[in-house]
């Protein structure tokens, strides 16, 4: 297939960059649909590591609610926005399951903004590497939606309890070195070395017995952030 949100370079290092720089590479059904294909292919592909990130200035700005930014009254841009991602749990959960069950190791290269459900794929990777610039928050609920998903499931289970309500329920945003401090993310990079940085570790990721490594995250994955049906 040919994407037409994303870049894909595959290899045994495989790339997948989120390509929507004028949208901030924010979410909508079609992008979560391409991101599952991909993914699927990833799978079946002979990748070992894969790397995940965006074009521009952010890595991925969740859903799409350009049609209810501008109205001004909150009733019904709460309407609005809740008809604009009607089916996104379920769709975002299933592309997020798809990447945990990967044969590969997953590297979230956050070179901007990760925010609501782009937060929620970035906490999916096996390992996150972020720039030094990138900011993340959940504003679902100060738009009067709820976030679901399994991306609740696994933001929750490494946040913790009350830090988990913290950053879902009151939207706090966090910098990368504040998340680098609650253990939430592997590494802080300056933006012009984030790639670099991320490919010299994939490399080092491909020197390991493959076999071992994926049973180990997997089993990892089983304790910490074991998908669910949604």
């Amino acid at each position: 297939m040919t994407p037409e949100n994303f870049l894909f370079e595959p290899g045994q290092i495989a790339k997948l960059t989120f390509n929507r720089p004028e949208r901030r590479n924010c979410l909508t059904r079609e992008v979560l649909h391409e991101l599952d294909d991909l993914l699927t292919q990833v799978a079946d592909d002979d990748t070992r590591v894969l790397i995940i990130t965006g074009a521009g200035s952010a890595f991925c700005a969740g859903a799409d609610v350009s049609g209810s930014k501008d109205l001004s009254d909150p009733a019904e841009r709460r309407k609005n926005f809740a008809r604009e991602i009607k089916g996104f749990p379920r769709l975002n959960s299933r592309a997020l399951e798809t990447l945990m069950r990967l044969d590969a190791l997953t590297i979230g290269a956050v070179n901007g903004f990760a925010v609501g459900g782009g937060w929620g794929l970035a906490s999916a990777m096996d390992f996150v590497f972020a720039a030094e610039t990138a900011e993340f928050w959940i504003p679902e609920i100060a738009l009067g939606i709820p976030f679901l998903g399994l991306q609740t499931e696994i933001l929750a289970r490494g946040a913790g309890q009350w830090l988990a309500k913290e950053l879902m329920i009151v939207g706090r945003h966090f910098t990368a070195g504040e998340l680098l401090r609650l253990r939430m993310i592997n590494r802080v990079i300056a933006p012009e070395q984030l790639m670099a940085e991320t490919h010299a570790f994939a490399e080092k990721l491909l020197t390991l017995p493959k076999r071992a490594a994926i049973a180990t995250k997997h089993a990892i994955n089983g304790i910490f952030a074991a998908p669910r049906q949604y």
